[in-house]
């Protein structure tokens, strides 16, 4: 949908129309809804592998671009008809594939504490000063 037909079904918010008249101005609107949508959607790509609310945050990161760009409205169906087709095929396993997909979620969150050097930290609490809880990325703590 153009932003001429948006503005055409009442939808968009009084403020909305006005930011239109002004090329400047809906310059900058566009740039502000581009950034904030961006960060939001990009949080949301980084929390997809934890347990949360990673693809919710993807979601509205991609509903905040739709208010503005076209091809984020395209996207945004196209990743909601696909992370409804992985539900259901989920729901649809067995008990050991689904303790599977749990387990490699798990790896990927102990794996992502051990480089961001938590289970140093956490030890160091406790007086633990064993080599393999050290992060291989930020070595050491000192």
């Amino acid at each position: 949908m153009s932003t001429e037909q948006r503005e055409d079904t009442g939808k968009d918010a009084e403020h909305r129309p006005w930011f239109r008249r002004n090329p400047a101005l809906n310059l900058t609107y566009r740039i502000g809804v581009g950034v904030v949508g961006g960060l939001v959607l990009v949080a949301g790509v980084l929390m997809i592998p934890y347990p949360g609310p990673g693809w919710l945050v993807v979601f509205a990161g991609l509903a905040i671009l739709a208010t503005e760009f076209e091809w984020a409205g395209r996207v945004l169906r196209f990743a909601k008809r696909y992370y409804d087709a992985w539900v259901a095929w989920l729901r649809r396993q067995n008990l050991l594939v689904k303790a599977l997909v749990l387990a490699a979620t798990g790896l990927v969150v102990i794996t992502t504490c051990w480089l961001l050097g938590a289970f140093s930290l956490v030890g160091g609490w406790f007086g633990l000063d064993w080599a393999w809880l050290q992060s291989p990325i930020f070595g050491s703590r000192g």
